[in-house]
């Protein structure tokens, strides 16, 4: 598919404006002037038109059917989200305009706060960062600070599990902290004997994703956290898979001090194509001092901006991705409080239901009931008749259904990691294990087939290894056609 600059033609325009009819203002200085002329694609409207509906028509979303990707929990974002968040008091409030004049949007970070301290077990809450990774940066900082405030700087290290999501370590890293391996047995869970014997005065806290990302719930999570805290150290809660514990158990209650919550997750606003993304992080009183500023409070029955005592400061321009938290707002008080509890109780049943049908055709990470996803090992599969985890994920393109997460966690060869939430019916749960089955049949009848899909989607299997030793990261426009 051309890019615009591609289909640009010299001269050709989508609309014109009106001649002037005021008097010309005083020229701008040179200085403020640009020297060469825009660099824009001409075009008409009718070709931007074409070119629009084109991409749309090449996007996979929820819209178009399922999408089970593994701990990224891309669930239904309900049209009632948008209509709330497109309501023009929110669409049209500024960010610099003043107290008395935005209320309703005040109350919308206190409201939010409110329901999602609820849900987590928290004590307060700021929803500056823009995304699930910003969320745990800010995290570590309020840990980070915590520490100093109390000159134990000899914190360094952070307790991670091997299986973790890839930005704990890149977030500790960029507070300056060092990776200390949380040791755990072959299912996945934490050795509570070997934790506490590398658990001293030099560990500021622990990550911790619970339900893990093998969608287990971790069975000693209470000792667990009590050895980080007898410790001194403070316990991190990722929120990527809160999706299966909402409305059940607090993280709070588990003994975790502070959390990052992927609104654009959990609380259904878009994340495809890479955002807008939202997050909220939570905290217990011994961390409300060290939130980021600016931080919305009630006073006197109205609503205005604070700054924390310990503040950490700013850590985003102005005040988030507003209307992602209106949306987010909106679904939470669509479904109350039984409607995120039943949400969770069917993420866990619909991925149950999936393992149950698929655990005798494909090898289970874990041969028992699991959380809101789950891992399926492609290694036999793939001594045997040469199909891998990617040829099996190419092949259910061709079923109209978008692949689950492959190669991860790199703990697991060949693995697939499947989550459907719930917000899929039991019929598109029944396509699903159809494909994964007939897919399985066709590896060992017609393996080449398999190697060469997908076959009916615009673009068919990449060379990904060209595409990764040699990306193209800069497009080269030529000039534009002479109409």
């Amino acid at each position: 598919m051309e890019l615009l600059f591609e289909k640009s033609v010299a001269g050709r325009r989508t609309h014109y404006l009106p001649e002037l009819d005021v008097p010309e203002a005083k020229a701008l200085s040179a200085q403020y002037l640009r020297e060469e002329k825009l660099d824009l694609p001409e075009l008409s409207e009718i070709d931007v038109d074409r070119h629009y509906s084109e991409l749309e028509r090449r996007t996979y979303g929820v819209n178009n059917g399922v999408y089970m990707l593994g701990s990224c929990t891309m669930k239904y974002n309900p049209q009632l989200n948008e209509i709330t968040s497109g309501l023009p008091g929110f669409t049209q409030a500024h960010p610099l305009a003043p107290e008395a004049h935005v209320q309703g949007s005040l109350e919308v970070f206190a409201k939010l706060e409110s329901l999602l301290c609820d849900i987590t077990g928290m004590d307060e809450m700021t929803f500056q960062p823009a995304a699930g990774a910003h969320g745990e940066l800010t995290g570590l900082m309020m840990i980070k600070a915590y520490h100093e405030s109390r000159g134990e700087t000899q914190r360094t290290k952070i307790l991670i599990p091997n299986a973790a999501h890839g930005t704990n370590p890149a977030s500790m890293a960029m507070v300056g902290y060092e990776l200390l391996p949380i040791p755990v047995d072959e299912d996945g869970f934490i050795k509570v004997d070997e934790l506490r014997k590398i658990t001293d005065d030099t560990v500021a806290g622990l990550m911790l994703t619970n339900p893990n990302t093998e969608g287990q719930f971790e069975k000693n999570i209470s000792e667990v956290s009590k050895i980080v805290h007898e410790a001194g150290g403070l316990n991190y809660y990722d929120g990527a898979n809160l999706n299966a514990i909402m409305g059940i158990v607090q993280p709070g209650k588990m003994g975790f001090d502070v959390i990052h919550l992927n609104l654009h997750k959990t609380f259904s606003t878009p994340h495809g194509g890479g955002g807008p993304g939202a997050c909220g992080v939570g905290v217990k009183d011994i961390l409300k001092d060290f939130l980021p500023t600016p931080h919305v409070v009630e006073r006197n029955g109205s609503f205005e901006w604070n700054t924390p005592e310990k503040s950490i400061g700013n850590i985003v321009a102005f005040h988030g991705n507003f209307l992602n938290l209106v949306r987010a707002m909106s679904y939470v008080l669509m479904l109350g409080r039984d409607g995120i509890k039943r949400s969770a109780q069917n993420a866990v049943l619909n991925a149950n239901y999936l393992r149950y049908h698929l655990k005798d055709t494909y090898t289970m990470s874990h041969d028992e009931i699991c959380m809101h996803e789950f891992v399926m090992s492609l290694k036999q599969l793939k001594a045997e008749t040469g199909v891998s985890a990617l040829d099996i994920a190419k092949g259910l393109l061709d079923y109209g259904v978008h692949p689950p997460t492959m190669y991860f966690p790199l703990t697991i060869p060949e693995a697939l990691m499947v989550e459907p939430t719930e917000t899929e019916s039991r019929q598109t749960l029944d396509t699903i294990i159809k494909a994964f089955k007939e897919l399985h049949d066709l590896s060992c009848s017609d393996p080449e087939k398999l190697h060469n899909a997908p076959y009916t989607t615009v673009v068919r299997r990449p060379d990904e290894v060209e595409a990764a030793r040699n990306p193209i990261l800069k497009y080269e426009k030529s000039n534009a056609v002479e109409e």
